[in-house]
Parts: C-alpha cells; structure tokens; sequence
C-alpha cells in the first residue's frame, strides 16, 4: 500500500540518522586505527607522529566510551507506559475472538494483547521492551521476532458502545499492527522511543543526587547532561521523520479498514463524540467531589451508561441513541465486566486526583445508590462545619476569647443558616474566602501526610508509570479560586438546612453531580441566588427561595 511504503521511507530515513550517529562515534575509532597501522608498518614514525597517534588513540577511547555510554543508556531505558487495566484472555475470551476476527479479515497481526485505559481514546502500544529480562531466558526472548503491540481501549467505549460499534470503531486501530510487523517501521520507532526515554533519564538522574560521594555526584551529572544533549540532537534530527512516518502509518490503517464495517464506523464516531462528552461531566461533577472526600466510586463505567442516557433525554442532538440500549452492550464480551470497572474506576481516581490505593487512611469505595448519603451528604455537612470554624473564629462565641484558634476545642456558635446570612450581608467575604482556603489546604495536607505514613502501594490491576502513585497524573480542574470555596460551603449550608429543617433530601444529578432534591425534584436554581450573596452581599434573593422552600433559618443544623 502506498501509505505503507511512504512509513518505511520515513522510517528508513530515522535508521539512516541512526548510522550517522554511529559512523561519527566510530569515525575517531577508525583514524587511530589508520595511524595505529602506518606506524607498524613504518609508513610514519618518528617526531610528532608518535605523540599524534597516541593523542588520537586517546581521544578515540573517550569517544568510544562516551558513545558507549549513550548507547548503553537509550538501550536500556525504559519508555513511557500508558496506565491501564490489563484484560487477560480468560478473562474476555469473547472480546479476543472478536478481534482476531477483525485482524483476519484485515489480514494484519492480531494484537499480543487487550488493556482497558480510562478515557475516551483506543490506540496500539509497544510493549516488547518489558520481556526483556536480565539472565539466559532474557537473552533468548530479546532473540524472538517483534512482539505485537498491546490494543488499548477507553473503556467508556465497552459500556456504552454496543457490540457491532465497537468492532467498527477499532478497525483502523487493529489494522495499525500491520505496519508494526514491519522491521524497519518498528526499529524506528524504537530508537525513538529509547532517545525520549533517555532524556527523561537524563533529566531526572542531573535534579536528583546520586551516590553518596561528591565525586560520584561531580561525574555523574555532567555525563547525564551530556547523554541528554546528544538524546535531543538526535530526537530534533528524528522529529520530521517519525511524524510523517506516523501520519503515513495512521493513513494505511484507515485505508486498509476502508473494507471493514466502514458504514457503521460513521455511527461509532458519533457515539464517540456522545460518549466524551458523558464522561467529561461523570468525572467533574460526579466523580470528582467524591475523590475530594476520600470515596472514589466503584463503577465509573456503569455510570457512564446512566449518564449518557439522562443526556440523550435532554439533548435534542442524542435523540434516537436511547433506542441502541436495547442491543448487546460492548461490555457483554467481557466475563466478570464489574470486577474490570471497579479496577478502572480504581485507576481513574488514581489519574485523575491521586488517590493512591485502596489501603490508603479513608479511602473507600462507593455504590452508586450509596453516592446521595455517603458522599452528597457527607461533603454538604463537612464543609458546613468548616465554614462555621471560620465563623467561629472572625467571630468567637460567648465566653471565648478573641484570637483563639480554629483547631481550639472550644464551644462553637449555634449552626444556623440566619448566622451565615447575616455574615455575609455584612460584607468581608474576601476574608472568608481566604480563611476557609487555608483551613482547607491545612485540611489536605494532614490527609495527604497520613497516606503516606501508611505507605499506599499502587493497585496490582494498574500498570503505569513509575513514580508517586498518589500524584495526580492528569488535572481535570484547575484549584477552586477562594471565591469559589466559600460559595461551595455557602451552597453546602444552604443545603443542610433545607434537609434537616424542610424536608428536602441529597441526590444525585448524573451529569450535575450532587443535587438538592426538594419533593422528590432536583433544584437547580440555587446558585445564582448564592451568588448573589457571596459577591454583593444581597440576601434577598436567597432568602426569597429559602422561604419558598419552607426553610427554618433559625434552626441548627446537624454537622459532621
């Protein structure tokens, strides 16, 4: 195929690149031989020859072992992983059918292997460098031909696609394992796997001391500077190359799936599209403020279908897609498909806030029918009783003397909605805001420091990459500005008052995440009136909606 021919043109062009680099390193090497051999020969001799040969041959050794050096260190670094849920045969031997399906009749390797990745995307990734081991038996798998390349699918895509979707929607992507069979597309890609991974090596081992000698330290870091500077002469040489080699790559696999279920393709697209957008606000707004509080519910992937669904209703654009739920589901072709959500669900937390394992201090799984009492409600009343900390502190109760801590065991104020009202008409939510922020950042670095004395482990289920398991490798949000933090905990009172003191309940909005359920109906029109509070200090609106709830102002409320 054309496509496939332009990919080894480009990748043909990466190994030339790599030759030059190797001719250059062994270029001294060839010199001194040169000299080496006209002086036993008695071609020259004498005088400054002498003391030039010896330089050469000096010079040549340093080169070789420089060059050694960075060779040795781009062989044996380890690239980048993406983290997944590894899915073995026996686990989903329906889904492995399914796809060797789909390779026949691309004609195309079948995939060494299937992981699910917690997000809306399915590509093809290369492996073979973790079978490489040290020993006889390393040796002898490093013999073997290429591995194929893992096949990694968003595991929204398994619960909310159906089954023919899904086998359209990874066409193209199975049908990039043809060209990763091919030696000279896969040595180039893995010279330039191992230049990234060296100079994220290189990068890492120059900030981080090393041994305990200063010696060891004075050599180390130049030598890891200069590797990392000849890793990114390389890759800036490469970077041309590789990226129309990967945009040929990716043009030979779609054309090659052209044959394959090419009409319902359009359909998986748009489900994509559908699913993405579910996803998003599942995690922002649902899953999101559980992990806040230490919960990290178990069946992200389930949620994701309840999700899209309530979608479907309100948006005109979703209109007929309720109807496909009546079909097989993706995740039918898998054997235990709860047991591989909850690992997801697991990995999601840890990606997206942190959250290190499952023997962390507090951190615990949660059922969706569970979310409304052990998460909604939870949140509403903590930070409930941090804004009231606050209050008590810019304003000690009777008895109390000014200046005393937040963290003193005195007795606080009554927990009334009236107190926040009156506060906040008052003017000074600035201070507030700033006051709840730090309390709350305290707050999270004690939770963060207990983690860590219990030493969290990363979840067997995950592989990813190495380094801190409980920091957030991606940032869903950016940090909630004070302003927003104090009309949360406004909100969150607001709230608790309107169930302990109106008969309103905690609910759960699949794509507005926690909600104030007020007769059994989400109210969703609380926020501009608290808004209107924490940034002009107008309680009139509030208390109007307050009164047509039916909301005691005056009454405590219960906190955490």
């Amino acid at each position: 195929m054309a496509g496939e021919d332009a990919a080894r043109t480009r990748a043909l062009a990466v190994l030339r690149i790599r030759s030059t680099a190797l001719a250059v390193a062994l270029l001294p090497a060839a010199f001194a031989v040169v000299l080496l051999v006209a002086g036993a020969t008695g071609r020259i001799g004498g005088g400054g020859w002498d003391a030039l040969r010896w330089a050469v041959l000096g010079g040549a050794l340093a080169v070789l072992v420089l060059a050694g050096g960075v060779a040795a260190v781009i062989v044996r670094a380890r690239p980048a992983v993406s983290p997944t849920v590894p899915v073995a045969e026996s686990c989903a031997p329906e889904l492995y059918r399914m796809v060797r399906d789909l390779a026949g009749r691309l004609q195309v390797p079948a995939p060494s292997a299937i992981a699910l990745t917690p997000d809306c995307d399915s590509w093809l990734e290369d492996r073979s460098h973790q079978r490489h081991r040290t020993g006889r038996a390393g040796r002898r798998l490093a013999r073997r031909a290429p591995q194929a390349p893992v096949l990694v699918i968003g595991s929204p895509f398994m619960w909310w696609m159906r089954v023919a979707e899904l086998r359209a929607l990874l066409a193209p992507v199975v049908a990039g394992t043809g060209p990763s069979a091919d030696p000279d597309i896969a040595a180039a890609r893995r010279f330039v796997r191992g230049l990234d991974a060296a100079v994220a090596v290189s990068a890492q081992g120059a900030a981080v001391p090393g041994g305990r000698g200063g010696l060891t330290r004075m050599v180390r870091r130049p030598a890891l500077a200069f590797i990392g500077w000849v890793a990114r002469l390389l890759l800036r040489g490469c970077r041309a190359h590789i990226a129309e080699m990967e945009r040929a790559v990716a043009a030979a696999a779609s054309e090659r799936a052209q044959a394959v279920d090419y009409g319902l393709r359009i359909v998986a697209q748009e489900q994509v599209g559908l699913a993405y957008a579910g996803w998003d606000r599942l995690l922002t707004r649902v899953a999101l403020p559980a992990w806040r509080m230490g919960r990290w519910p178990s069946r992200l992937d389930a949620g994701v279908v309840s999700a899209l669904t309530e979608l479907s209703r309100r948006d005109r654009l979703a209109e007929g897609f309720e109807s496909r739920l009546g079909e097989r589901p993706a995740c039918d072709l898998l054997e235990e498909p709860g047991t591989i959500d909850e690992a997801a669900s697991l990995l999601a937390a840890r990606l997206f806030h942190g959250v290190p394992s499952r023997s962390a201090i507090g951190w615990s799984p949660v059922a969706w029918e569970a979310y409304p009492e052990e998460v909604v409600d939870r949140i509403w009343r903590s930070d409930a009783a941090r804004l009231h900390r606050v209050l008590d502190e810019l304003s000690p109760p009777a008895g109390v003397p000014d200046g005393a801590g937040i963290g003193e065991g005195h007795g606080p104020a009554k927990a009334t909605l009236a107190r926040v009202l009156d506060r906040l008409s008052q003017g000074g939510s600035e201070e507030l805001a700033a006051r709840i922020s730090v309390l709350q950042a305290r707050e999270e670095r004690e939770q963060a420091q207990a983690e860590t004395l219990v030493g969290p482990t990363v979840p067997t289920a995950a592989v990813g990459p190495e380094g801190d398991p409980a920091t957030p490798v991606y940032q869903l949000l950016p940090p909630r500005t004070g302003r927003e933090l104090l009309t949360d905990h406004v909100t969150a009172m607001v709230c608790c008052a309107a169930v302990d003191t109106a008969g309103a309940a905690p609910g759960l909005d699949w794509l507005d995440g926690p909600a104030l359920l007020v007769g059994g109906t989400p109210r969703s029109d609380l926020s501009w009136p608290v808004l209107r509070l924490v940034e002009n200090g107008d309680a009139a609106p509030l208390r109007s909606w307050l009164n047509a709830v039916g909301v005691r102002l005056e009454k405590p409320v219960r906190l955490v």
